[in-house]
Parts: structure tokens; C-alpha cells; sequence
């Protein structure tokens, strides 16, 4: 469930169209009516919103919004302001081929996404950057790191509730052997339990590994593999049994310690905001006995902590 709140009557494109226009006129803009606009309407209005401004004032609103808007809030925005799938298509090409690759948002977006997305978000990509995501995927990736990954990128999942328990059981045994990294070529085992599985079924291989071996999957993973290819995995376990708490544990993460990680911090909330967000939220508090919303609150200021606020919905 989403947790950015849309007013019970919305004005029309061409009226938040022309509120828009306004905002930007004189010296410097108006954040505060921007936010109270583009923070509150849907992907579909925003899309409307757009071609309204273009229509009416031959102008490009994301372009303005580029021009007019300055640090973590023009970040936010600009993330903010396309559909889903465009949107996870150019945090993945600035993640790969940015200045410095970010590893965890890579995993992020291609593990934590269903198939039928990542088939869409692979079309957009090629269609927008005119090359595969999977050839910038092995340019900057390495090793089992870069085998998960595409492994993910290209295998067809089932993602129904089904399970066969003799299946699952044979992976646990498997598996038990593959973490013993007594060869090398187990790491392919690896590879090819946890990118082939449906999401139900990891989640019935951990609990028949831990009954089968007293002791869990995601810690015979840490133990036995390492860096961003333990990541990776770890990503595809956790995601498969409870993806709000991986997110909320990501967003703390994201605000721990001395300073904030903005970049992450805009993706997660960005990206939840119209899908899972109110899930998050519950699983934040639940486990840190602390609003989502104070932390953020906490770790932002001025207009930028307006606008996460915002997608965030109430307090509670």
C-alpha cells in the first residue's frame, strides 16, 4: 500500500498545471508549492501534469524542475516525477555507469523487482540508453557477483504459491554442500538455487534448512561467501521472506551513524512511496520502536524533508 496521500478532489492537470507555471515565475521558485502539488499526485496525474505544462507552455517540466530546484530536493523530484519503470531503468544506468558504481543499489533494483518488471525495465533501458543492461552489468560487475546478477536478469521464475516439498527438501541438502565451498564450482549451485526459485520456495528452503541443520540459510551465506556477491544473495533471501523489513532495514541503514546517505535514502522512499511504503512503515516501527517519519525527520531539513515527509503520509 502507498502512503503518499492524494487530495479527496484534484484539481484538474491544467489548473496544477498553471499553479506550476506560476511557482517558477520571478526570482528563484516556489518549492513549497511545487511539493504540495507533485508530492501529492499519483504517477498517472504527474504524466498528465506534464503534457498539460508542455502543451500549454511549450516548455519541459522536468527541465524547469532541473533548472529551478537545487541539491537533495531537485534529486528527489527529478527521481520522483516518472513512472515506475522508466525510473528504475535510470537508477539502474546511473548506479552502473555513474562515477562510482553503487553495487547496492544494482541489487536493489534487479532483486527486489518481479519478472514481469525486470522484463519491462530491460526494454526501457535498451530503448532509452541504446544498449542492454546486461552488458553494463558485465562491464562493472566481477566474478559470482556478475554470474548472480545476470543469472537473475535472464531466468524466467515461477512466482506462484505452489511448492514441491521434495524439491525443497533436495535444495537444502544441496545447498548444505554447495556453502561447504569445498569446490569451487558450488558456487554455481549457489547461483542457480537462488536465482531459479520462486520467492515462495526460498522462503520454504530456509525454514527446511534451519530444521534440517539447525541453523539458518542467511548465516551459512554470510559465513561462507563474501562482498557483493554475499550481498546479492542475501538480497534475494531476505526480499523473498519479508521485503519490508529488508527496505526498512536499508532505510535505517541509510540514516545510522554520522551523516545521511542521501542517494539511498531518496531511492528507497522515492521508489516505495506508491507501492509498499505503508508496509515499510510498519515494519520500521516494529523493530526499531521508532517512526519512520521521526527518523527521516531527524536526518533531513527544509524543503527536501518536506517532500519525503510528504511521500511518507502521517506519522504513525
Amino acid at each position: 500500500m502507498a502512503t503518499m496521500k492524494i487530495p479527496m478532489t484534484v484539481p484538474s492537470p491544467r489548473v496544477d498545471a498553471e499553479q506550476l507555471f506560476k511557482a517558477f515565475k520571478g526570482r528563484g521558485c516556489d518549492a513549497s508549492v511545487i511539493i504540495n502539488i507533485l508530492a501529492h499526485r499519483n504517477a498517472t496525474q504527474r504524466a498528465l501534469i506534464e503534457q498539460e505544462y508542455e502543451t500549454k507552455f511549450s516548455d519541459d517540466l522536468r527541465k524547469r524542475l532541473q533548472s529551478e530546484l537545487h541539491g537533495h530536493l531537485k534529486k528527489a523530484l527529478l527521481l520522483w516525477m516518472p513512472e515506475a519503470v522508466e525510473r528504475d531503468a535510470s537508477i539502474l544506468k546511473q548506479a552502473l555507469r555513474g562515477a562510482v558504481t553503487d553495487h547496492k543499489a544494482v541489487a536493489e533494483i534487479i532483486c527486489t523487482r518481479s519478472g514481469s518488471q525486470l522484463r519491462q525495465i530491460k526494454q526501457v533501458y535498451l530503448n532509452t540508453f541504446g544498449v542492454r543492461v546486461e552488458q553494463d552489468v558485465e562491464s562493472e560487475a566481477s566474478g559470482n557477483h556478475k554470474r548472480v546478477l545476470l543469472a537473475y536478469l535472464n531466468t524466467t521464475r515461477y512466482e506462484g504459491p505452489e511448492i514441491d516439498d521434495k524439491i525443497v527438501e533436495d535444495d537444502a541438502r544441496t545447498l548444505k554442500k554447495a556453502v561447504a565451498r569445498k569446490h569451487k564450482s558450488d558456487d554455481q549451485t549457489l547461483i542457480q538455487i537462488f536465482t531459479d526459485r520462486s520467492r515462495t520456495h526460498l522462503v520454504a528452503l530456509r525454514s527446511t534448512y534451519r530444521s534440517m541443520f539447525g541453523k539458518e540459510l542467511g548465516k551459512a551465506i554470510r559465513d561462507e561467501t563474501r562482498g557483493n556477491f554475499e550481498h546479492v544473495l542475501l538480497t534475494i533471501l531476505q526480499c523473498a521472506e519479508n521485503s519490508s523489513f529488508y527496505f526498512a532495514k536499508a532505510l535505517r541503514k541509510s540514516m545510522k551513524g554520522l551523516g545521511t546517505d542521501d542517494t539511498a535514502l531518496i531511492r528507497m522512499v522515492v521508489t516505495r512511496a506508491e507501492v509498499d511504503m505503508h508496509y515499510i512503515v510498519s515494519e520500521y516501527r516494529k523493530r526499531y520502536k521508532k517512526t519512520l517519519y521521526n527518523a527521516v525527520q531527524s536526518d533531513t531539513s527544509g524543503h527536501y524533508k518536506t517532500f519525503l515527509l510528504s511521500l511518507l503520509g502521517p506519522n504513525v
